[in-house]
């Protein structure tokens, strides 16, 4: 490339008919200084140039940065989203399963319970069908006492004079002997206590 230094120091050889020596000098200054601001000019382009290519560089560099950025927070948003789906799914699964277990052991305990009803009010039967035999059986014991027996009763509390003559008839209606028996022992009894 030709420099303005090159161009000043340019010597050309003289011809006959050779250019004025003057106004090609003249045009070569013109030249130099036309020259030296299209380098300076050329200069600041490529400086600018420069600049502008770093900044491009960076703009991309930011711009691939973002990107990244932005494609890392997409995957992250997924993976997050992801692992909350996840875990609701296991907090779920958790609550039916402990639903199960609270319903099995309520029906367990319902079943137990029940059982132990059926068991006490069986045991309640049993005794109030013992406790009715027991009194039935007395009652029956009770009916069928030996004539003896109120005789010997009569005997001991009733005194001599009233005792009935036996020589004296007197005529009492006809009655069943055994009701009779059951009556005077209620009245005993009733009057006993």
């Amino acid at each position: 490339m030709i420099t303005p230094a090159d161009i000043e120091y340019k010597q050309f050889s003289k011809a006959v008919r050779g250019y004025n020596e003057d106004e090609v000098d003249s045009f070569l200054d013109l030249i130099i200084v036309d020259m030296e601001n299209l380098i300076r000019e050329n200069k600041k382009l490529k400086g600018d140039l420069e600049r502008v290519k770093a900044q491009a560089e960076q703009q991309s560099s930011a711009e691939t940065s973002v990107y990244e950025t932005l494609e890392t927070a997409k995957s992250l948003m997924n993976d997050i989203a992801a692992s909350a789906e996840r875990r609701a799914e296991v907090l779920i699964k958790n609550a039916e399963l402990e639903a199960s277990l609270i319903t099995k052991e309520a029906k367990e305990s319902i079943s137990k319970l029940t059982d132990e009803g059926n068991r006490l009010r069986g045991r309640v039967e049993n005794l109030r069908n013992r406790y009715k035999k027991m009194l039935e059986d007395e009652l029956e014991r009770v009916s069928y006492v030996n004539d003896d027996l109120l005789e010997e009763f009569e005997k001991e509390f009733l005194p001599a004079s009233m005792t009935p003559d036996r020589s004296t008839v007197v005529m009492e209606p006809i009655s069943n002997p055994a009701e009779d028996k059951k009556q005077d022992l209620t009245k005993t009894i009733v009057n006993l206590r």
